[in-house]
Formats: structure tokens, C-alpha cells, sequence
């Protein structure tokens, strides 16, 4: 099953299936390069910070452009997406590795801290999202954080689709509730977090992302974040 790279949010997507690459021409309708997305992924970086701690290992699924793992600041990052392009847009002390996010067998039991995505379980039908959520739980260590960027239908329904690629309809209400379904616990949420995209003029403007972070109300958002941690017993950790 496919994941889905981390550009602004929510510049991206994934193929469908079990293919190597992402949907033909994605890249050019829904990925193409974009300049201010390293800025504008520092700012969303360094507000992160109180749920990523300096010394922790962190992985990243569907990470594409690398945006996120390039700019964290943690002990240890690898970066895994099914395309190639992370091979290449991985920065300096990021391991990037080529690969399913619905399985993640090759990583150990408790090797990560923190497990983030942004923009991805609406690109995955039920079996696999349940898959990533599963394999995601296991590779993290007691006290460890799931944390989540997603598309809020709530928020923005009339663009949910824009994307081609996206199958799956997530709210901030249906998101929490599938995650306690699947063993976790929602430690924290945003229902009203990001712009549901930055494919714009506005996108230049990278200095007012900690602005509107900050915000109490947050105009034009339609990106949520979700940050949980296993359950305890049966299910969770």
C-alpha cells in the first residue's frame, strides 16, 4: 500500500496500491517543488518540539521531500516513503529508507520515540491505515508519541477531494475515536491547526507561520493535529 510524502500541507498524496512510485504525474499536479516549504516546515518543526525532545529517535512515514525530518531536531531520524525521492531529498544525518509504511517489519520493537505523518491515513483504505497504526505502536517505546497531520473534512469539505488520491474521510471526532478503537490514546488534539494547503501566494509569507500557530482562531485552517501515545492493556502497550 502506498504512502504519501510530506510537503506544505497538504501538497501531497500517494498512489494507490502496492506500486514503487506515486500516482502518475502527482508530482507535477499535487507535489511539484515548492520553495517555502523548508520555512514554513521549520516554523511547524520547532512548534512540535514540546512532543519531539532533542534526544529522541524519530521516524517519519511517507515523508517524500523530507521536509519534516530535515528540520526536527532529534537524536536520531529516518525518513521512509515508497518513492525514491527520499533517497535524494534526505538531509545530512537523515537515514531515508524506501519502503511500505504498512509494514514496518524492518524495524525492531521499541527502537523509535516518536512516529510521525503528515498528510497520509486519508490516502490509505481502512486495512492498511489500521496496518500503519498497528506496526507504528509496536516500533515505539513505552512513553512514546504518535504524532498526526491531517486533513480535517470537517473544516474543509468542498477541497477534500481536490486531491485525487485521497479515499478516506477523517474528522477531528472520527480520527480520535478510530485511534482509541485501534489501542491508542489521544494525548492532545487540534482540531483547527494548518491552512488545508499553502499552494498560494500567502505560502511566501513563511515568517507569519509562528503568528498563526499562536492564534487562538486560526482563519482558513483545515489541517488537524493529533498526538497519541499506546494505551495501556489489552490493545494498546
Amino acid at each position: 500500500m502506498p504512502m504519501t510524502p510530506t510537503g506544505t500541507p497538504s501538497d501531497h498524496g500517494a498512489s494507490q496500491g502496492s506500486r514503487s512510485s506515486y500516482a502518475n504525474r502527482y508530482f507535477e499536479t499535487r507535489l511539484a517543488p515548492n520553495p517555502h516549504r523548508r520555512a514554513v516546515w521549520r516554523h511547524i518543526c520547532a512548534y512540535l518540539e514540546r512532543w519531539i525532545p532533542p534526544d529522541a529517535e524519530v521516524l517519519e512515514l511517507g515523508a517524500g521531500w523530507c521536509e519534516f525530518a530535515n528540520n526536527v531536531r532529534a537524536k536520531r531520524v529516518v525518513a521512509m516513503d515508497i518513492d525514491s525521492t527520499v533517497e535524494r531529498a534526505a538531509g545530512e544525518g537523515v537515514t531515508a529508507v524506501v519502503g511500505d509504511c504498512t509494514d514496518l517489519g524492518g524495524f525492531a520493537d521499541d527502537s523509535f520515540d516518536v512516529v510521525f505523518a503528515s498528510n497520509l491515513l486519508e490516502h490509505l483504505e481502512r486495512p492498511a491505515a489500521t496496518a500503519l497504526l498497528a506496526g507504528a505502536r509496536r516500533v515505539l517505546r513505552p512513553g512514546g508519541r504518535l504524532v498526526l497531520v491531517q486533513p480535517n473534512f470537517r473544516l474543509d469539505p468542498g477541497r477534500y477531494f481536490d486531491d485525487f488520491t485521497h479515499v478516506a474521510i477523517y474528522t477531528d471526532r472520527s480520527l480520535h475515536d478510530y485511534l482509541v478503537s485501534e489501542g491508542w490514546e489521544v494525548t492532545h488534539l487540534e482540531p483547527r491547526f494548518l491552512p488545508l494547503t499553502m499552494k498560494s501566494r500567502a505560502a511566501a509569507l513563511s515568517f507569519l507561520v509562528p503568528l498563526y500557530l499562536r492564534s487562538p482562531i486560526r482563519p482558513l485552517a483545515g489541517q488537524m493535529l493529533v498526538v497519541a501515545e499506546p494505551a495501556p492493556g489489552p490493545g494498546g502497550a
